[in-house]
């Protein structure tokens, strides 16, 4: 990768999307740290203590938001709202007829589709907003160091509307900016636009893991007794998060190969075909979608019983009921693993169609060797993404659930999660293999020339 990286710092091309990309990184960072109007950051800060390691949804949104969130910055929301807008507007192409004819129209039919993703980015974006709102002014009324809404210069009932309004259009334009910034980085820059913006917010609370774990060996060293456990706990959680590193690096690259054979046909004096080959099947074909969509829905539970119940505890028969989906308990990472199972078999097969599959090859003359055209290859097909796809699965699974069962043994809080890791390596091995790709055209191109 740094050999890749270096080799393109050569090309004065590269050079330059390279530093595009940077500066819209560093637009992005600017912006996570200037705070909406109106808002008391102390006030915030003492409500967003308690939601750092609460399992909920805004646990998750803190954490690819890279801290925006829980500091009320212009760019809280972080990129979330134009993820969960192009997996809506992927998911009713599918389910929609109008929308399935633009996707099939070719680039027109793009730049509309990805003109109504925009529409619903912003439209989300406003609704989280509001929901950010609602939540801090309803959280902090009680708070000794004051509300988190600083109104003090207006008449109490105008200030709060207006200062609702200012706060809610900051999230929101600060949402589309977002969205702005990362199509930049699609133009002009390197990489996936919306994959960089997100893979530079999870790094940023690199530097706050560091710290964390650096604490737990100064806990060790001064405390003693039961606390030096640490000392070998600490090392042993850099071990397994860096063999994720490796494992994920693995099983990205990893694909079943379906040997392929096209029929030698003659058309006018020439003759075509007759070569063999492969279709390749990615092992994790669905991505990190599946533990994406499995985040977002366990966490509904410690959502919702934060804001029913707060911080305090009830002898309620729901608040029992949610209090089982908590993520310290034995349900949560059972739950958690059937969700990922079951996501990721529900992506793959709105994706991939073996029957469609199967035809292609049959109208461009190729056969998979001992398989009979038709239904037989479909079935044959399906049986394989059907295997490929548990093995993707359980992938997901193991890094998803390892920093859990890591934090549950050990008793440390990790700042990064199974999700966090994939993201990062998973935007770290595409960005240099479109590097890599670039750099292989040019050298064509110059060979050509």
């Amino acid at each position: 990768m740094i050999e890749t990286i270096r080799n393109a710092w050569k090309i004065a091309d590269l050079r330059k999307k390279i530093l595009f990309t940077l500066f819209i990184v560093f637009i992005f960072r600017l912006g996570s740290a200037i705070p909406v109007p109106y808002l008391n950051l102390d006030a915030l800060q003492a409500t967003m203590d308690n939601i750092k390691d609460s399992g909920t949804i805004l646990s998750y949104f803190n954490a690819l938001s890279g801290g925006a969130f829980e500091n009320g910055t212009i760019f809280a929301m972080g990129i979330t709202p134009y993820i969960n807008s192009s997996i809506i507007i992927q998911l009713l192409t599918v389910a929609i007829p109008a929308l399935e004819r633009l996707a099939k129209e070719g680039e027109e039919g793009r730049k509309k589709i990805a003109q109504i993703t925009r529409y619903t980015t912003v439209g989300l974006g406003l609704l989280q907003g509001t929901a950010y709102w609602f939540f801090i002014s309803r959280s902090t009324a009680t708070l000794e160091n004051g509300s988190v809404v600083n109104v003090a210069k207006y008449t109490e009932g105008f200030a709060q509307v207006f200062a609702a309004i200012v706060i809610i259009l900051a999230f929101t334009a600060g949402t589309a900016l977002m969205m702005w910034l990362g199509e930049q980085i699609n133009q002009k820059g390197i990489g996936n636009g919306i994959s960089i913006l997100l893979f530079a917010g999870i790094l940023a609370s690199a530097p706050s893991g560091i710290a964390t774990l650096y604490s737990y060996i100064k806990i060790a060293i001064e405390g003693g007794g039961e606390y030096t456990k640490y000392l070998y706990l600490v090392p042993l959680a850099i071990i397994v998060l860096l063999g994720m590193v490796v494992f994920i690096v693995f099983m990205d690259n990893a694909e079943r190969k379906i040997p392929i054979q096209y029929a030698k046909r003659v058309v006018g004096r020439k003759m075509y075909g007759g070569q063999s080959t492969h279709m390749p099947i990615k092992v994790n074909m669905s991505g990190v979608l599946p533990v994406i969509f499995a985040s977002s829905i366990i966490s509904i539970p410690a959502t919702i019983k934060m804001f029913a119940y707060g911080n305090t505890e009830s002898t309620s028969f729901w608040y029992k009921f949610l209090s089982v989906f908590d993520a310290d308990g034995w349900v949560y990472p059972i739950l958690y693993f059937v969700l990922i199972l079951f996501f990721a078999y529900f992506y793959v097969s709105i994706q991939y169609n073996p029957i469609e599959m199967a035809n292609n090859l049959r109208k461009n003359s190729g056969a998979i060797p001992g398989i009979r055209p038709g239904k037989p290859t479909s079935e044959y097909i399906s049986k394989i993404i059907f295997r490929i796809t548990l093995i993707g699965a359980l992938f997901l699974s193991v890094i998803a659930l390892l920093p859990i069962i890591l934090q549950s043994v050990s008793g440390m809080q990790l700042a990064i999660g199974g999700t966090s890791i994939l993201i990062v390596v998973g935007v770290a091995l595409e960005t240099v293999k479109q590097l890599e790709s670039q750099m292989l055209m040019r050298h064509y191109k110059g060979f050509l020339e």
